[in-house]
């Protein structure tokens, strides 16, 4: 064992027989404070960003295949599911991928009831749609049956809409969609559904996409777009194209007549992963913010601990210490503390994250936060990674201060009191 190891773990953080002096115990507050935040930050940012992405692969598709004239007219700008089906297929390796595949309509439409109305969106799906996100997240009723194509009029509602227009399971009741003449549809709420995520519950009702083909005058084959959802979603970026050119290989091989175009989840919600995004920076801050607080309370310790053995630097110069060694000796010194504030702020903050996690104590607006509770999410690598980036971190900035020692002199120190 190191002669300056061997000295530092005989020594306590304290001076002879005292524990830890009070500037000491401020110098372990403050820095178990500082990794409490930084762990708290880490694991709150990264509940955030899975629960967000989670809901939005969950309620849109990760892959959409529209027509390249989308936007010139809704009812020119249509896509035929049995062409993008087919096409889809055709690429085997690309189909073992594909969860799922839906034929999606979608309009503008109000809801009326007796008392009220109100302005949403009407996504009309086929029975290839995935409603698991949705059926896990029904409060009342149940899932809509699209098998039957008789009946086209069961939807499901968010809880929010449900609320404003006061309905509830087994209301009856009309949707209007304009065009060049006012249409109308009746229909019936079958279930109740909330996600937490506000710009979608506040906006959405969700039913046979039959009925949407019955108001353009669209055959039973004809939608605005298809979605896919697909098992692994790690190589999107990847996927949109080879998906891509399999439909325009299918469309040339069958003399289709409608040119595709294909996005990804994350060029249709581009504002929310830029959000999503910039939360990362703001982690970047906090952490940095942090460490310089750490570092300069690690500082100040580290004088203190000096200054309270400022007579025993001098004995060890007077026999024979050289400056590096003695230096060795308070920074391992001083890494008691910092052994000691990690280990604390650990228990403290992953304990407090639990809480969090399995009780939900703190409450958020869904309006702003697309989530009713504080996320958490916990990540073994980040987290260690964070934990030795405060041990390397804490060990470099004591290097500069520790140079001190250098400036005793032996003569001075044995008057020192």
């Amino acid at each position: 064992m190191k002669v300056e190891l061997f000295i530092a773990r005989r020594l306590k953080l304290g001076n002879g027989a005292k524990s830890a002096s009070p500037s000491l115990n401020v110098a372990t507050v403050g820095i178990v404070l500082a990794i409490l935040i930084m762990i708290l930050s880490v694991v709150i940012v990264l509940g955030f960003k899975s629960e967000i992405t989670h809901k939005l692969y969950a309620i849109n598709p990760h892959l959409k295949v529209s027509n390249a004239a989308l936007g010139i007219d809704d009812n020119i700008s249509t896509v035929n599911g049995h062409e993008v089906f087919k096409g889809i297929k055709e690429d085997t390796a690309f189909f073992a991928n594909v969860q799922s595949m839906s034929l999606i309509a979608e309009k503008p439409a109000i809801m009326k009831t007796d008392d009220d109305f109100m302005g949403v969106v009407y996504r009309g799906v086929d029975d290839g749609y995935d409603w698991s996100y949705i059926a896990s997240s029904l409060t009342e009723g149940r899932l809509p049956n699209l098998s039957d194509t008789a009946d086209t009029r069961k939807i499901v509602v968010s809880k929010k809409l449900s609320n404003q227009l006061r309905l509830k399971v087994g209301d009856k009741l009309f949707s209007y969609f304009i065009d060049n003449k006012v249409k109308a549809r009746r229909s019936v709420v079958v279930g109740i559904y909330n996600t937490d995520f506000d710009a979608f519950d506040k906006s959405y009702i969700i039913g046979n996409i039959g009925l949407l083909q019955s108001v353009n005058g669209w055959n039973g084959f004809t939608g605005n777009y298809v979605g896919v959802n697909l098992r692994n979603t790690e190589h999107l970026e990847t996927d949109a194209p080879r998906l891509y050119a399999a439909l325009a290989r299918s469309m040339m091989e069958h003399n289709y007549p409608t040119l595709h175009n294909v996005s990804t989840i994350t060029q249709s919600n581009g504002s929310y992963f830029t959000w999503l995004n910039m939360l990362d920076m703001n982690v970047i801050i906090i952490l940095s913010l942090m460490v310089v607080v750490s570092s300069f309370t690690l500082i100040s310790a580290l004088l203190m601990i000096i200054l309270e053995r400022i007579r025993m630097i001098g004995v060890l110069k007077s026999l024979g210490c050289s400056n590096v060694m003695i230096r060795k000796i308070f920074i391992y010194l001083t890494g008691k503390l910092i052994v000691r504030s990690i280990i604390i702020g650990n228990a403290i903050g992953l304990g407090l994250a639990l809480i969090q996690k399995y009780f939900h104590v703190i409450k958020l607006d869904s309006e702003a936060y697309y989530m009713s509770y504080v996320p958490i999410e916990f990540n073994a690598t980040a987290l260690l990674l964070l934990n030795a980036g405060i041990i390397i971190i804490s060990y470099v900035a004591l290097i500069g201060p520790s140079h001190i020692v250098s400036t005793i002199k032996p003569t001075s120190t044995m008057k020192f009191e």
